[in-house]
């Protein structure tokens, strides 16, 4: 069945049918609900390049997508990519990657803007003082942000976790279990998550009452190597009364590194060392599968990206007319790799022993 003859069953124009199904808000929901169910009864499926003149959308959005020498794939991105993905073929929308070097990326929105071959992006990777904000409202291209930047602080419309609230959790479990020197391999302060990150650690010590020495804090892209050399420097000139007895890890990558660490200096988890990740909830990186069961903050960053991919679709189309700023909750799961404190572990054992004579 063609557009027409759907058109003619429904006693509908070929427009009103066309906007139904690409979510326009004007089509009120009964109607919507009808096109819909008559066009999958009948098998129809709208031609992409005649829905493109009837809707004047490109059905496509688009990712600068930052390349070069000292640019990584980063398994976050391919995650969120994999569920915006599933997001979008299921909505039959496209998506448009354009390559380019952080130094022209203007250029490359420019190029984006120019040639109308997408409707809307989505921004990831949000520094704390992020140009791109403005450059999309001068350009007037829809955009949503995955993150947010610390300047602005409002006006755009955003999807984020709580970065904050996690690991002010996660750093108040460890001194709630009597940690005294808390070590955080955080990722790069360059980016706003790191820093609202940081924020909620260095909160959670003030509320405990305790001073700015409670904490080491590093900063650096999050991997396994990084994960390791920034743990075997926590215990490099430490000694016993100065050791970190909990770490927090801003990912499951930086943990293999930490983990591998702890194993090669002889330190049990918790016995020794307590430590918390930040768990993305990868399919093929379990917090379960470690020798170990790590103690988590949790949120999927695959359930992000669909939730970017259908809130940008609500833009384009209009169905979102304000910028939301959405947040969302961290889940704590503790587990194994967290305990209390050695000296906590000694008062236990010692009152132990003089109950039992």
């Amino acid at each position: 069945m063609n557009l027409k003859e759907l058109s003619q069953l429904l006693d509908l124009s070929q427009t009103t049918i066309s906007r139904a199904l690409n979510g326009y808000p004007e089509v009120n929901e009964k109607t919507r609900l009808r096109v819909l169910e008559a066009a999958q009864s009948h098998g129809y499926k709208p031609n992409s390049n005649a829905r493109k003149l009837a809707t004047g959308k490109a059905g496509s959005i688009g990712y600068v997508l930052p390349v070069g020498r000292n640019v990584d794939l980063d398994p976050h991105f391919v995650e969120f990519l994999s569920g915006l993905g599933e997001h979008a073929l299921s909505h039959e929308i496209d998506l448009s990657l354009t390559p380019a070097p952080y130094e022209r990326e203007t250029e490359a929105y420019g190029r984006i803007a120019a040639s109308r071959s997408v409707d809307g992006v989505y921004l990831s990777s949000m520094r704390n003082d992020d140009q791109r904000i403005a450059l999309m409202k001068k350009l007037g291209v829809p955009f949503l942000a995955h993150g947010r930047a610390l300047k602005p602080a409002d006006g755009y419309a955003y999807m984020d976790i709580d970065n904050e609230g996690a690991f002010y959790d996660a750093a108040r479990l460890l001194l709630q279990l009597g940690h005294r020197r808390l070590g955080f391999i955080n990722g790069d302060t360059d980016f706003s998550f790191a820093v609202h990150r940081l924020n909620g650690v260095r909160r959670a010590i003030a509320d405990h009452g305790l001073g700015p020495d409670t904490l080491v804090a590093h900063s650096a892209a999050m991997n396994e190597e990084n994960g390791y050399n920034l743990t075997m420097a926590l215990f490099a000139t430490a000694d016993a009364s100065t050791r970190t007895t909990g770490i927090l890890s801003a990912s499951m990558f930086t943990t293999l590194g930490v983990v591998r660490a702890l194993n090669q200096l002889g330190l049990r988890m918790p016995q020794d060392a307590s430590v918390i990740s930040h768990d993305d909830v990868f399919p093929f990186l379990k917090p379960e599968s470690f020798s170990v069961p790590q103690t988590t903050t949790r949120s999927s960053i695959r359930a992000a990206g669909a939730r970017i991919c259908a809130r940008l679709v609500d833009i384009i189309s209009g169905v979102e007319r304000e910028p939301l700023q959405e947040v969302w909750p961290v889940e704590l799961i503790v587990r194994a790799s967290t305990g209390p404190a050695p000296a906590e572990r000694k008062q236990v054992r010692r009152g132990s022993r003089q109950a039992a004579e």
